[in-house]
């Protein structure tokens, strides 16, 4: 909830909503959110994990990677990072890439004006379902 001030209230929802996420490298869906977050407060709503996921997004304290309708997922880094993206088994991963700063520049110069942010994402075949693959062929 917003004050007057504008500050958003802490509660203990969100608190361990952060917890859970910042606990994970796995970038889950609300969905999974909800069922660890259960474990700790068993009487949590779907409902309430998705308006405290939108408040922490919102805050900046949490990342959504929204891929489409129904594939939505959260991340609990905050700073900016890169993603990959396997088409084969859909898993997501961090990439700390040191360019950044630099792409910002170049885009700001380009545009004659000033980059906030960005988001950049990856989308290939992860190193354990190209294995599989390759595996398979050998077989075949």
């Amino acid at each position: 909830m917003v004050t007057t001030k504008g500050f958003v209230r802490k509660t203990k929802q969100r608190g361990a909503i952060l917890r859970v996420l910042q606990s994970t490298d796995t970038h889950p869906t609300a969905d999974w959110v909800y069922q660890e977050v259960r474990k700790e407060m068993p009487n949590v709503s779907l409902g309430t994990i998705y308006r405290n996921l939108k408040t922490l997004v919102e805050m900046g304290e949490v990342q959504e990677l929204s891929y489409g309708s129904g594939y939505t997922r959260y991340d609990g880094k905050a700073h900016d990072h890169y993603h990959f993206v396997c088409e084969q088994c859909g898993r997501i991963e961090d990439l700390e890439i040191e360019c950044m700063a630099e792409l910002d520049r170049e885009v700001a110069r380009e545009i004659g004006g000033k980059v906030f942010r960005h988001r950049l994402e990856f989308y290939g075949t992860c190193s354990e379902c190209l294995a599989e693959v390759q595996a398979a062929a050998r077989e075949a």
